[in-house]
């Protein structure tokens, strides 16, 4: 099994993105989503940047933004990928990702109702899927969704035929915490997970020691699948 990337995001202080970075995140997010308690501007997450070193991601979390603000914000920020979460079309994605030059992860809200195989087919360009809950507004809330929603050949994907294995790069969001992460990565493995509320102590403030515990049992997970 390969190694589950981890990625820390609603980050809005060089502190924690220094301790995300030494517990050993792979990415680490900046929420440019004015409705956020997470928001940063362009230019504050411009100076959050320089805490990451080379080979750790940054992604720039966007919602309903249109083209101008996406391709400001990438002018002043070193983002190396976008995140839609709110209710952009494939064709709004991929006109922006085209724009910026830049790939994008498409975030799907999910609960009952919701064809997932059909929102992947619809996203088909984009480089992941990112799971998350369905609240009012946008965001997971801090909430896990029911992970039985998703398709059961996305679960085990050893078991599908060459033509199946355009299953999508499932990025497991919603609620998880140092407790049930390693629950979670048995059960859908995911190619990463993704926490924001469940390494704070309070909203858009990280707690260090539960990003280090997060990154812990993240790892110990993979260790326990291998």
């Amino acid at each position: 099994m390969s190694r589950t990337r981890i990625k820390i995001c609603g980050l809005t202080r060089e502190a924690d993105v220094a301790a995300a970075v030494e517990a050993g995140a792979d990415a680490v997010g900046f929420v440019f989503y004015p409705g956020s308690p997470r928001h940063v501007t362009p230019a504050q997450a411009a100076r959050l940047a320089r805490e990451v070193p080379p080979f750790v991601s940054t992604v720039g979390l966007f919602v309903n933004a249109d083209e101008a603000t996406v391709l400001q914000t990438v002018s002043e920020v070193p983002l190396a990928l976008l995140q839609f979460h709110g209710d952009e079309t494939p064709a709004q994605c991929l006109q922006v990702s085209r724009a910026v030059r830049l790939p994008f992860m498409r975030a799907a809200r999910v609960r009952p109702g919701l064809d997932l195989v059909e929102f992947a087919k619809d996203y088909d360009a984009a480089t992941a899927l990112l799971l998350d809950a369905f609240v009012e507004g946008y965001g997971g809330g801090g909430h896990v969704f029911d992970w039985t929603l998703i398709p059961q050949p996305w679960l085990d994907p050893s078991h599908l035929s060459p033509a199946q294995r355009a299953a999508p790069r499932l990025v497991l969001s919603g609620g998880l915490n140092a407790q049930n992460v390693a629950g979670a990565i048995e059960r859908v493995r995911p190619c990463a997970v993704d926490v924001s509320s469940g390494v704070e102590s309070s909203k858009g403030i990280k707690d260090h020691a539960r990003i280090t515990a997060f990154v812990q049992a993240v790892r110990a997970a993979d260790a326990a699948l291998a």
